[in-house]
């Protein structure tokens, strides 16, 4: 039996597309610097200042802010009603309260052209902590949708899908969305005094048109922290957001026939290093999409390979704990190859909990490389 550590990513140059070849690189993020603006800001309103700022507005009651050096007293960059920061590029940045119980705001706007399907995106956006936040958070994220989506309501933005029962009767079904890139909640964006950068890769599930920026999360899975800041405006977590991009990888480029691409041989063990949870949880982050859907790729252009995924945690928590944690993790990955056409009958899964460490547990990069989920081929 043969162990393999980065083969996913040799696959990954065969699966998609020749990196030798040109990159289109334009942003696809109209004024995505904000620097575009109709009318100087002149405060901060409690109903959004959003419609001053070119291709962008609020999808929600939230009121957004937009900061510019030509506003008022209270919008100017740098220095303004909720701190001082120069901003990222130019002179403009707009503003969002991310976590506040369950009051949002968000930034909203409609991408120059739809995404293609299959295709590799890269989304960027910088972010800052206001300086009169009392809070911090984690998971600012990125969600691309095909449709425009919009709540009445200041709480956190929700997809609600009605179901008309009958009889004049309709139930109504809320669930939280999940963007496609997102700060994990660990890493929280506490920096008052610099940008931080969040971003990541994802593969377009094709026809997404509307990007929003903001936190998805409840309150409690929003890795909230407390600042040291000192007269603060309002309670929660205040963000500045500036320079955002959306970049197609690989929009130029050819793909390659995926018949091509070598199987594991029945036995390989290969791991899936950028598959990613949360502590103690189960729900894949969206982190994880690009190497699942390389797998999907890799199990379409071989239909007899059969695969048992494989769930590890590291010491921390219970035996019997980390078994059933493994073990949801491992099926959370093959429910999600099932979502995307892969048959039931060709995936196997099971949790081993922390029995199988592959690394030592007496350091946190150690720990980092026994919490992962891995396969194993069955079949060829």
């Amino acid at each position: 039996m043969k162990k393999h550590w980065l083969p996913l990513f040799s696959l990954l140059a065969m699966l998609h597309w020749c990196s030798a070849l040109a990159q289109n690189t334009e942003n696809l993020v109209f004024n995505g610097s904000f620097e575009e603006y109709s009318t100087c800001p002149q405060r901060i309103d409690a109903l959004g200042i959003m419609s001053g700022v070119d291709a962008w507005w609020q999808p929600t009651k939230g009121s957004s802010d937009y900061f510019n050096a030509c506003g008022g007293r209270e919008c100017l960059t740098p220095r303004n009603k909720m701190g001082v920061q120069e901003p990222h590029s130019g002179v403009a940045y707009c503003g969002i309260y991310c976590s506040k119980e369950n009051y949002r705001e968000y930034l909203q706007t409609e991408l120059k052209e739809p995404l293609k399907k299959g295709r590799r995106y890269r989304v960027s956006f910088w972010a800052s902590l206001a300086d009169k936040s009392p809070n911090a958070i984690a998971t600012l994220g990125a969600l691309f949708t095909v449709d425009r989506i919009a709540d009445t309501t200041w709480n956190i933005l929700m997809h609600n899908e009605t179901t008309d029962l009958g009889n004049g009767q309709k139930q109504v079904v809320a669930t939280y969305y999940t963007p496609q890139v997102a700060q994990p909640s660990r890493y929280v964006l506490i920096y008052m005094d610099q940008w931080n950068e969040i971003s990541g890769e994802f593969i377009a599930e094709g026809g997404e048109k509307y990007l929003t920026i903001g936190n998805f999360n409840s309150f409690n899975r929003s890795g909230v922290v407390e600042t040291r800041a000192e007269n603060t405006v309002l309670s929660g977590a205040y963000y500045y957001i500036d320079d955002v991009s959306v970049v197609c990888l690989d929009c130029d480029a050819e793909p390659q026939p995926v018949d091509t691409v070598p199987a594991p041989a029945k036995g390989d063990i290969i791991t899936l290093r950028n598959v990613l949870f949360n502590t103690d949880e189960s729900v894949l982050l969206p982190q994880s999409y690009n190497d699942l859907h390389s797998l999907i790729d890799l199990l379409n252009a071989h239909p007899s390979m059969k695969i048992e995924l494989r769930g590890h945690t590291d010491n921390q928590g219970t035996v019997e704990r980390n078994r059933i944690l493994s073990d949801e993790r491992a099926k959370a990955v093959a429910d999600y190859l099932i979502e995307h056409g892969i048959d039931r009958q060709r995936l196997r899964w099971k949790g081993f909990g922390k029995s199988m460490p592959i690394d030592t547990n007496d350091t946190p990069e150690g720990r980092h490389n026994n919490r992962r989920v891995e396969y194993r081929v069955t079949a060829e």
